[in-house]
């Protein structure tokens, strides 16, 4: 049950609930009146038969005479006064009446011959005849001692019971409150203290309410937290590592560059041949820092999250013909078959430049992956019509193309290959790098498909792996068409 529902059913209880019990009580008193009235009335009026054969003796009504069957008859809880037939109090049991002034004519025939129920009395007054004259007037009040005791017991009981129950409510309800609300939210600010400090909190079931949800938010928050705590402890382990290998890689070539430009310098024994070997040595080197440098340069620039990147639109054919040209000396330098085709049709957009990254980048891998006598491959295609035969079976059984939608870019070389569970970690930074520094021959920074990955990513695009050992390897890029253009035709 939400909050806003219990707190309002809580106060309507707590607002009906006295008033059903006061009307009960009430009820249960007044019945007990109506019950005790009738009693009552019955015992008054047999009473007053008794008192009436007293009183109706005419002699009583004269002037200074003594009267101690009525004296005797008097009592606390039996009040009489006696008139003259003109109003004069002759006798009265209550000292009070025989000071009271003489009472009007009017007052004096009011209400005869009537039992009069009062709060604390019963009232009677009658006239006495001696033959058709009035001789005086008796007036009898009779005490209701055993109804007014009754009556306040019961108020004092009824009264009692109504605190206890308002009582009981009160604890009630500051207990379910408590419960309810204090106890939750001093747990849930006990969590966020614990998480505040870093310390371990336990989830515990929600309750579906406004504290429960509350409760659920933060221990979705909690996690999230945790989660972006972990990305950049690894981010700031890998930012460390790659610090730690750069430095590594640079300080390698340029201890190499230092070595032989002191050689130049100081040994004048050196042919013209060696010192042309050294030059080139030094001209290597350096290209290779800064060939390491560019790449650290493009991965920091790519990882900022306020780097927005710039696309034109391209003719695709035109664009993507230049893109896969160029490479046949590279391979021809290694004694490789290069095959390269574009059938691409469409506009595109794009950033040139960070495209033919990608490519170089590709066909670097591939070329330096490549046993002499060995063949790459590279395609571009968007047309469901030229569909290229030379692709390795296992990507053919395991890659679906979509040409109305997207352009690809197909880089693929034969050669050892790559085994399965390493794939998923050729776009990790510096990967390849962490192999290749034992091989006296490498060229790579491991930033290249990690650097070819995001470029593709921010194009809308991806780029997928497909390798099998001593077979080859295919790699697959993926960017999408504009909206209604380059269709298939």
């Amino acid at each position: 049950m939400k909050i806003k529902t219990w707190l309002l059913s809580s106060y309507l209880i707590v607002m009906i609930l006295p008033l059903v019990l006061a009307y009960l009580l009430f009820a249960w008193i007044n019945a007990y009146n109506n019950d005790q009235k009738v009693k009552e009335y019955f015992m008054a009026s047999t009473e007053l038969a008794n008192i009436k054969s007293v009183l109706d003796n005419v002699e009583l009504y004269q002037m200074n005479i003594e009267r101690p069957e009525v004296d005797e008859l008097a009592s606390e809880q039996l009040a009489i006064i006696l008139y003259s037939p003109d109003g004069f109090v002759l006798y009265a049991s209550n000292p009070i009446y025989a000071q009271s002034l003489p009472t009007s004519r009017d007052q004096l025939y009011e209400s005869l011959y009537s039992l009069n129920q009062g709060f604390r009395t019963y009232s009677y007054k009658q006239p006495v005849f001696e033959g058709k004259e009035i001789v005086g007037f008796f007036q009898v009040e009779l005490a209701r001692e055993a109804w007014v005791s009754g009556v306040t017991e019961r108020t004092w009981f009824v009264l009692g019971i109504f605190v206890a129950v308002f009582l009981f409510l009160y604890v009630l309800v500051t207990f379910m409150v408590n419960r309810k609300l204090n106890v939750r939210l001093a747990g849930l600010k006990d969590e966020m203290t614990a998480f505040a400090r870093g310390e371990e909190i336990t989830e515990i079931a929600a309750n579906n309410d406004e504290i429960g949800e509350l409760q659920q938010h933060f221990y979705t928050m909690s996690n999230q937290i945790h989660a972006a705590r972990a990305v950049i402890e690894k981010e700031q382990q890998a930012k460390e590592y790659m610090i730690a290998t750069i430095s590594h890689d640079l300080k390698t070539p340029l201890t190499s560059i230092r070595a032989y430009a002191e050689s130049l310098d100081v040994n004048e024994n050196l042919t013209s041949e060696e010192q042309s070997d050294y030059r080139k040595v030094i001209v290597e080197k350096s290209n290779f820092m800064k060939q390491m440098l560019d790449d650290l340069l493009t991965y920091t620039l790519l990882q900022s999250p306020t780097y927005v990147m710039e696309f034109v639109q391209v003719e695709g054919d035109e664009f993507f013909d230049m893109l896969v040209a160029d490479y046949g000396p590279l391979c021809e330098e290694k004694g490789i078959t290069l095959h390269d085709s574009a059938h691409v049709i469409g506009m595109y957009e794009l950033n040139p430049k960070q495209m033919m990254r990608v490519a170089d980048n590709l066909m670097s891998n591939a070329i330096q992956h490549t046993n002499r006598g060995g063949e790459v491959w590279i395609a571009a295609l968007s047309d469901v019509k030229v569909q290229p035969d030379w692709l390795f079976h296992f990507v053919k059984e395991d890659y679906e193309f979509e040409y109305r939608e997207h352009v690809y870019v197909i880089v693929q070389n034969d050669g050892k290959g790559i085994s399965q569970s390493k794939i998923k970690q050729v776009f990790d930074p510096l990967y390849q790098a962490d192999e290749a520094r034992n091989k006296s021959d490498s060229r790579g920074t491991g930033l290249g498909l990690s650097i070819t990955q995001q470029i593709l990513e921010k194009h809308g695009g991806d780029i997928q792996i497909f390798s099998e050992e001593e077979l080859g390897t295919c790699v697959i890029c993926r960017l999408p068409k504009i909206s209604g253009k380059g269709e298939d035709s």
